[in-house]
């Protein structure tokens, strides 16, 4: 049987990767036996970063609250006295041309608010995940790609901005490419040379089990490309 930790390992390996994958999973319940998050933070995708380098932890929908946009594409609904924030940040973005409000109704949501969302390395997942967050260069999300292809699962989709609407766009169509966003590269440290792959739960150990195959032919083409590159240039 193929364990979690088995996944993020063969990740790890044939991707390179900095950081642990990280599984998400939303809940109608709180879950027992996983720590409650506690303390602040300013955003919902901060909790990808501190997901990577901790034990699990699980949040509850006020845990976001600091984040109007995160909210909105997790289903969670702010408090009155709060409802504004996610109109002023949005005026504001379509105000310096970030976006324009007629896309927001276009950005995937999840489609029942939780009440409670577990976060975790992959290897510790205490539950099934919905979603598994990689964050990997170019190179291994190009890899990542054609794996959720080989597999036939891939979305085909690389989103833009919010960062955050991959989650749900990968729990509904398969595996999505996110370009990240400013306000994520900001609150989770993103290297500028990094993008994140999102990967369906359900998916996961098919596109694990492509990617061996994957990562060999790439390495092949990689030989083929090279000697065929030098012998044009030698004519």
């Amino acid at each position: 049987m193929t364990t979690p930790a088995d996944l993020e390992a063969t990740l790890t390996r044939l991707l390179d990767l900095e950081r642990a994958p990280v599984a998400v999973t939303f809940c109608e319940r709180e879950p027992a036996g996983v720590r409650r998050f506690a303390g602040r933070v300013p955003s919902s995708c901060t909790f990808w970063k501190l997901a990577a380098g901790e034990a699990p932890f699980y949040t509850v929908p006020s845990d976001h609250y600091n984040c109007p946009i995160g909210s909105y594409t997790h289903n969670i609904s702010l408090p009155k006295e709060r409802e504004s924030e996610l109109t002023d940040v949005l005026g504001f973005m379509a105000q310096i041309g970030y976006l324009k409000m007629e896309e927001v109704p276009q950005i995937p949501r999840w489609s029942k608010s939780p009440a409670a969302i577990v976060y975790a390395p992959l290897a510790q997942a205490p539950l099934p995940p919905d979603v598994v967050i990689v964050a990997a260069k170019a190179r291994s999300a190009m890899l990542l790609t054609e794996a959720s292809i080989a597999a036939g699962v891939s979305s085909g989709m690389t989103l833009p901005r919010p960062t955050c609407m991959a989650i749900p766009a990968a729990y509904g169509k398969g595996m999505t490419l996110s370009l990240a966003c400013i306000g994520n590269r900001v609150y989770t440290d993103l290297p500028d040379d990094e993008i994140y792959a999102m990967i369906r739960g359900t998916d996961l150990e098919a596109v694990v089990g492509a990617l061996g195959k994957i990562a060999s032919a790439n390495e092949q083409l990689t030989s083929y490309h090279e000697g065929r590159k030098l012998k044009l240039l030698q004519r």
